[in-house]
């Protein structure tokens, strides 16, 4: 085990000496969605002098930053006696730097203050998805965003030639949950943030198939928990409601033509107001199909071994196989890493691997988003035209 723990200004600056007194370092890196980490140290004053708002925590694991990013809490605690005696300990929490990202929501028009719009919503027709993962965070956030709102250091990778076209519309949604779903419908790719040199990269990827290379089971010794579930679908084909009133309402429908040959047939409305197009119709009655869906929900815990290790051997999104029974297998994502390291007890590191409805929100979170997009939408629609 090395890891050393770095301490950062919001450019990336290290403002003093390697943390390597530390006392125990706990981090999550996530697919897709912000990391989080919580490092303990003796509350040491040259430590304490680091440990600032706006400052960045790296954790570096055999010299490889794990995780890296801004300072979110500090807790110190002293007392006379047992393990918070005399200076006492220091505990930090912080996130990745995609957490500067996910501060932001999608302007109509990026390139203006609220009080100028004249547009009702940012949109792009017919775009490779990747270009759009790029165009959003560069507008929002990155080199291309008004200056109040741009992340010190951030930068974009180099687009990968990777991704789908679609069609996407937002309206003041956060932005990292369009990228979400804008990743997930054009083509389940990665997107991160990165420290390369003295910039946070914006990175986009293609997660691997390792279906067939990396395998965790308790036969295997790498696996410590699983759960596996099957629901049927709660829709099959939905409708999907367009402009219009009364019976000159366009409406257009469609249908997830395995789920329904399998469970049978399951109606659903999908309510949409306004001037969509077609295209616009049929992704949203595709996204809802995604969500009413079969549920198949692995969750598993597994175990890093010297013989599969992360990242060397996967990364966060690679597909990979658990033995969920005697000779069955079934493959998914893996959804996060999580390193675990004591100074005294040496380190753990394992993975979540499941759907995504088993590992990052419940049911009931995802419910209030769809929600919150449909009440973004009327409000879009009923609200007076910009002067």
């Amino acid at each position: 085990m090395a890891i050393t723990v770095l301490v950062t200004d919001a450019n990336l600056a290290v403002v003093g000496d390697p943390i390597v007194c530390w006392m125990s370092v706990d981090c999550t890196a996530r697919f897709n969605a912000v990391g989080s980490g919580v490092l303990t140290v003796p509350a040491y004053p040259w430590i304490r002098e680091q440990i600032q708002a706006s400052h960045r925590v790296v954790v570096i694991r055999d010299r490889r930053i794990f995780l890296a990013g801004p300072i979110e809490q500090t807790t110190v605690e002293q007392s006379d006696d047992g393990e918070n005696s005399g200076i006492g300990t220091l505990t930090v929490d912080f996130a990745d730097d995609l957490a500067w990202v996910a501060a932001r929501i999608t302007f109509p028009n990026p390139a203006q203050e609220p009080d100028d719009w004249l547009v009702d919503d940012w949109t792009a027709t017919s775009v490779n998805a990747e270009q759009i993962l790029h165009n959003l965070v560069n507008l929002n956030a990155g080199p291309g965003a008004l200056a109040a709102r741009r992340v010190p250091a951030l930068t974009l990778g180099d687009l990968q030639g990777i991704g789908n076209t679609i069609t996407m519309t937002t309206r003041l949604e956060p932005l990292v949950e369009v990228l979400r779903r804008v990743a997930s419908n054009g083509g389940g790719l990665g997107f991160r943030t990165r420290q390369v040199g003295n910039t946070i990269e914006f990175q986009t990827y293609q997660p691997q198939d390792l279906s067939g290379e990396v395998r965790f089971g308790f036969g295997l010794g790498n696996l410590r928990h699983l759960a596996y579930e099957r629901s049927a679908p709660t829709a099959t084909t939905v409708l999907v409601g367009g402009q219009g009133e009364g019976t000159a309402r366009f409406v257009t429908s469609r249908t997830n033509t395995i789920g329904e040959t399998v469970w049978g047939r399951t109606e659903k409305l999908v309510a949409r107001s306004g001037d969509d197009a077609i295209g616009e119709l049929e992704q949203a009655g595709d996204e809802a199909l995604v969500e009413e869906a079969e549920t198949v929900r692995l969750q598993s815990s597994a175990w890093d071994t010297d013989t599969q290790r992360y990242p060397d051997d996967y990364d966060l999104g690679a597909r990979v196989s658990i033995q969920v029974g005697p000779g069955e297998e079934v493959s998914d994502l893996v959804r996060l890493v999580h390193l675990q390291a004591w100074a005294t007890a040496g380190e753990l590191v394992s993975a979540m691997v499941g759907s995504q409805e088993a590992s990052n929100d419940p049911q009931w979170v995802q419910r209030m988003r769809a929600l919150d997009r449909r009440l973004g939408h009327l409000e879009r629609i009923t609200a007076p035209t910009s002067a």
